[in-house]
């Protein structure tokens, strides 16, 4: 696990209170920048859910779970109706968790976990503690699956990764691009690099999939969304979405719609917090 130093907290203004809970709610549904002291989990049971930070934006389906530590402003953007849960984590357990936003893969034994906590009231003196501290177990062991996606803070960089959210499906070569906003090649090769660890290719693939994700949960068909996402033959989209998700897409939609990944409880058995709506 990376190291878990905490980072300074924003000001008290930005602070608020994690919400606890679950809700549905409706594709398009944005919460605007906000930190909390505690941390947080968010978890997408049906759909997905966007978390945006300074660093970048983090994309997770129903077999990932969002963390936040404390201190962290974020942004969340709903994509598909979304069960959401929300989870705070004490400060004293944070210091087992990474110090920075993350995407984790959650395990049958953490989804359990995650319904339990954000769908019943505690039973017993105790209980809602001792499984919040195995949900922290289940995340430690988790591999990290950050369908991360970094921002740029260069004008020259920021104006190609403009470019390509706009349209993702967008074809034209590193080169191209950089006639296109002013910029040389090399220059901008090297950028993606320093400021974004990783190639243009990669992180246009990382674009892409992200845009991938959001079409199949709203329903569109592999070789749809291969299309929509600028990849020249369903194979190669299969080919990639594998590599960064960690399952094929077809398989992806068929866990949506499965029994195991829907919450067979209703969620109205515990309404989210008020704090969840839009501020």
């Amino acid at each position: 696990m990376p190291e878990t130093r905490q980072p300074t907290s924003p000001p008290a203004h930005l602070l608020e209170d994690t919400p606890r809970g679950a809700g549905r709610l409706p594709h398009g549904f944005q919460m605007d920048s906000h930190a909390h002291r505690e941390g947080q989990l968010v978890y997408a049971a049906t759909g997905a859910l966007a978390t945006t930070t300074e660093r970048g934006t983090w994309l997770a389906p129903a077999n990932r779970v969002t963390w936040t530590p404390p201190g962290f402003p974020h942004a969340h953007r709903i994509y598909g109706e979304t069960d959401v849960r929300l989870l705070a984590i004490p400060v004293v357990l944070c210091r087992e968790l990474p110090a920075r936003p993350g995407v984790f893969a959650v395990s049958p034994v953490l989804r359990e976990v995650l319904l339990a906590l954000t769908d019943r009231p505690e039973t017993r003196p105790g209980a809602y503690d001792r499984l919040r501290a195995v949900a922290v177990d289940e995340l430690i062991e988790a591999p990290d699956r950050s369908l991360h996606l970094p921002e740029p803070d260069d004008d020259r960089l920021r104006a190609v990764t403009d470019l390509l959210h706009a349209d993702p499906a967008h074809s034209a070569t590193l080169a191209e691009l950089g006639r296109e906003v002013g910029a040389g090649e090399r220059t901008l090769s090297r950028l993606f690099h320093t400021e974004l660890g990783m190639s243009f290719h990669r992180w246009r693939t990382v674009l892409r999939i992200h845009h991938g994700l959001i079409h199949l949960t709203n329903g569109l068909s592999v070789t749809e969304t291969a299309t929509a996402c600028g990849w020249s033959n369903p194979t190669s989209f299969i080919e990639a979405f594998t590599e960064i998700v960690g399952q094929t897409p077809g398989r992806y939609q068929t866990d949506l719609r499965s029994p195991s990944a829907a919450d067979p409880r209703p969620a109205s058995r515990s309404r989210p917090d008020r704090r969840t709506r839009a501020r």
